[in-house]
């Protein structure tokens, strides 16, 4: 996706348990695996698992030899599985096989001579009971198993020493934690595997909690601490840097992103604090949309918080700079420094630009973001296509997957049922769109990642315009302050339009306006006259909501008047059901169209009088617009 969130997490101990931090918050890079993956199986019964592993990792998929997916076996397994694993592997593709993990072995051994540089290398029991990772396991695939292992209900058996010796390697450090100097873990975590102690500097309660011995004399120097280089760091013992900073930020509207990007970096500076023990950015609710923001929290991959104004008031007799201005503007007398405050002590004062404040605060655990402000939320409106799962874009896969609640009409949520694991799903009926897009809105407003599910694309005759109309709408169509300032990010789908020209050829292969024949919108002197100026214009014209039980007539005399404008064997095209069970695709002539056999589930293009149709050598007709190169004869350069 991009889904405006990070995959990032951190944590802190408690009890015993590292609490995960919910999205965009940060993960120590050693412990995700951030190539490509490729999930493959060789039998049908273990394809279910596999795209289920496929759909949690947005990982591709090869069907190795089943024989009943030819679309996942289109993605590299043709015959050669040796050759087609063993390049993968070589080209550092992470590989999780619903198999036998001896199959793996087998085909892979003649390529597994480095160490250092293997990518994961997974096998999973069909059923999903069982998660191995053979190889790569400190380059993310003990992360993976236990990742595939939990949303399965099965056991990651891991089996590195190292994670078994204690809950996590020390070069794989848990949610909250990140190792600066990863190339000295080797010989540290070979000593403890031989009864060497840790002597811990600082805050190092985790070690002893993930099962390491400590001791004030052992001999494997280890170090917890916010500063960049603690003043007591050799450079050879092992540094952490806990997620424990959160810098509070405010800025004017508009502000550049460099402007609070560079800001933070000086306030973490000025103290000698170590970027990467930086938690989240924290400001004030009211400035959910500042783009600056958001951009600044993606350069730090850290999430973004947001407090309300009173609760931000609250620190204000914690504050010790506080302005008068600002309070006259929020309602708060400080958004920096009491946004930093939240974390527990102040370590740097409000730093100042010309446009933007930061202040530093820092907490004695790392800093649990679940529970740490809201997010900003976020609204996706996701084009699913015409119904196919072939017809999805990578993008609009992502972003479902990604997002915690699917809101849509019933029969759009049932079609992407493939894709559903844990979201929540708001189901709404036929023509209440108003109230699902609203509803969508002030959902995603309280922090939460939504995608408002369309069919075919989420801009063309769908809710994507309803969505900024309701932002600017004023009185009893107002949505709440919080709704206004949402982000959006849309993920365009292949429309119908395009998929029943894609069928017979290229019918809109030329100019073409698309009209919705819909009266309930827009008024029947509109429709008609757009329909007279595109059919003067000669568009090809797509018709959307042609015909439904009670209108009948428009359909009729659209016929009518494009058979005024050209010629009676022009093409049209009538597509039902496009990409769902019981399509239908019919190529036939503007004469001998029959409008009373089309029905709301269909979409119908009306040619040009430029436009063609043809019997081809397969039986199939195909219908064309031509651009006009036959005009253009052989003269140099193109038209593109």
């Amino acid at each position: 996706m991009n889904s405006g969130s990070s995959d990032r997490s951190s944590g802190n101990r408690s009890s015993g348990n590292f609490k995960a931090a919910g999205p965009g918050s940060r993960e120590p890079v050693s412990r995700d695996f951030e190539g490509r993956i490729m999930v493959v199986h060789f039998t049908a019964s273990a394809r279910d698992t596999a795209r289920k592993i496929a759909l949690l990792l947005g990982a591709d998929i090869a069907d190795l030899g089943s024989g009943q997916d030819s679309d996942s076996k289109d993605n590299g397994g043709k015959g050669d599985n040796c050759g087609f694993l063993q390049d993968l592997f070589r080209d550092g593709t992470g590989i999780i096989g619903v198999c036998a993990s001896g199959i793996l072995m087998r085909l892979l051994a003649p390529v597994l001579d480095k160490k250092h540089d293997e990518p994961p290398l997974l096998a999973v029991s069909a059923d999903g009971g069982f998660v191995v990772p053979l190889l790569g396991g400190h380059r993310g695939g003990n992360a993976l198993a236990r990742r595939i292992a939990d949303v399965l209900g099965g056991l990651a058996a891991i089996t590195t020493a190292s994670d078994t010796v204690a809950g996590f390697a020390l070069d794989d450090p848990p949610p909250g934690y990140v190792l600066a100097n990863p190339d000295a873990a080797k010989g540290a975590m070979a000593a403890v595997l031989n009864g060497e102690a840790l002597a811990v500097s600082g805050n190092g309660k985790w070690l002893l909690e993930a099962g390491y011995e400590t001791s004030s004399s052992g001999r494997i120097k280890v170090i917890v601490s916010e500063f960049a280089r603690p003043g007591h760091w050799d450079g050879e013992s092992l540094l952490y840097h806990p997620a424990t900073l959160v810098a509070g930020v405010g800025c004017a509207r508009g502000t550049g992103a460099d402007e609070v990007i560079g800001l933070v970096q000086r306030s973490l500076a000025s103290a000698q604090l170590s970027p990467e023990s930086l938690a989240a950015l924290a400001t004030i609710d009211i400035k959910s949309d500042e783009a600056a923001l958001h951009e600044a929290a993606e350069h730090f991959a850290v999430p973004l918080k947001l407090f309300s104004p009173a609760q931000l008031a609250a620190n204000a007799r914690r504050v010790p700079n506080p302005s008068p201005v600002v309070m006259e503007e929020t309602g708060t007398p400080s958004v920096a420094e009491a946004a930093a405050l939240f974390a527990g002590e102040l370590l740097v004062e409000k730093q100042k630009t010309a446009n933007a404040t930061c202040a530093i605060g820092r907490s004695e655990m790392p800093v649990d973001l679940a529970g740490f402000g809201h997010d900003p939320g976020c609204l996706h409106l996701v084009g699913i296509g015409p119904g196919s799962p072939d017809q999805r874009t990578i993008d609009a896969v992502r972003a479902l997957r990604d997002c915690r609640h699917w809101v849509g009409y019933s029969l759009y949520l049932d079609l992407i049922a493939d894709l559903h694991l844990s979201q929540h799903q708001h189901r709404f009926g036929l023509g209440d769109e108003e109230e699902r897009v609203r509803f969508a809105m002030e959902l995603a407003a309280k922090g939460s990642n939504v995608a408002l599910v369309c069919s075919g694309d989420a801009q063309i005759y769908a809710m994507a315009s309803l969505v900024y109309e309701l932002m600017q709408a004023e009185g009893r169509r107002a949505v709440s302050a919080a709704a206004r300032r949402l982000q959006v990010i849309s993920h365009p789908g292949i429309s119908a339009l395009q998929t029943v020209s894609a069928k017979a050829g290229a019918l809109l292969g030329h100019d073409f306006c698309a009209i919705s024949l819909s009266d309930l919108l827009t008024p029947r002197k509109d429709i008609k006259n757009r329909l007279l100026a595109a059919a003067r214009g000669d568009f090809v014209t797509a018709l959307y909501n042609p015909r439904s039980r009670r209108r009948t007539e428009l359909l009729e005399m659209a016929r009518e008047l494009y058979l005024q404008h050209r010629p009676p064997d022009t093409p049209v095209l009538v597509g039902t059901n496009l990409g769902r069970r019981g399509e239908s695709l019919n190529i036939t002539t503007l004469e001998a169209f029959e409008p009373e056999k089309v029905d709301m589930l269909t979409i119908v293009l009306f040619g040009s009088s430029a436009s063609r149709s043809f019997m081809r050598g397969n039986g199939r007709v195909a219908a064309f617009t031509p651009r006009g190169y036959a005009g253009k004869g052989s003269e140099p350069g193109g038209v593109e």
